[in-house]
């Protein structure tokens, strides 16, 4: 258990720093962006992950677009997603669109390392 690399993307400083603190007592490795435009650049640079966890609420790029970008070049990325609101780009008249992971926030340490490890865990759809 542990041991894998997440990419987090949040532009919010503390929901950032407070999920990567939790992922790396958790022994996770952690790979911060503040936005979709740093997340792709560390793409580009072939910085290696086995899972992003974004917001769905970002500058630039949502979260959403983010996701289809990492799914273009990386397919079988693994990905959840944060959101502190209903309405948003991946939740349609209540419900969720197929195969999307979706974590509420506030985070709690609990349902984090739960749905991370739950996601990891699960075989490879590519």
């Amino acid at each position: 258990m542990g041991g894998e690399t997440i990419l987090i993307v949040e532009d919010d400083d503390g929901v950032r720093q407070y999920a990567s603190e939790i992922l790396r007592d958790l022994n996770y490795q952690v790979i911060e962006a503040k936005d979709s435009a740093t997340a792709l650049q560390l793409l580009d640079a072939d910085k290696k992950f086995d899972l992003l966890l974004t917001d769905v609420v970002l500058p630039g790029k949502n979260g959403r677009e983010l996701a289809n970008e990492v799914e273009r070049r990386r397919p079988g990325t693994k990905i959840i997603f944060m959101t502190g609101y209903s309405r948003n780009a991946i939740v349609h008249h209540g419900r969720l669109d197929p195969g999307i992971e979706l974590i509420p926030k506030p985070l709690t340490e609990r349902v984090l390392a739960r749905k991370i490890r739950q996601v990891l865990d699960r075989p490879s759809s590519s």
